[in-house]
């Protein structure tokens, strides 16, 4: 496993993964996969704001297809 915040990279195993998890490194495994997130980590205001606009996106188009699917269901 690695240890990864900002530029420095630490190979880690799992008695040390918790105390690197405490310094605010993310774990990820070899394939370079985030196996968990420091509970410091934050998302910067930039990221924040194009996740909540995919978000509210994917919320619109949501209820474009339930509308869609409910004209399109035969009522019993």
């Amino acid at each position: 496993m690695k240890a990864i915040k900002d530029n420095k990279v630490y190979t880690v195993d799992e008695t040390s993964k918790t105390e690197y998890l405490a310094k605010g490194y993310d774990i990820f495994d070899n394939e370079g996969n985030c196996i968990e997130r420091s509970p410091s980590s934050t998302v910067s205001r930039r990221e924040h704001d194009e996740l909540l606009d995919k978000y509210n996106k994917l919320i619109a188009e949501n209820k474009k297809l339930k509308e869609k699917v409910k004209g399109n269901v035969p009522e019993s």
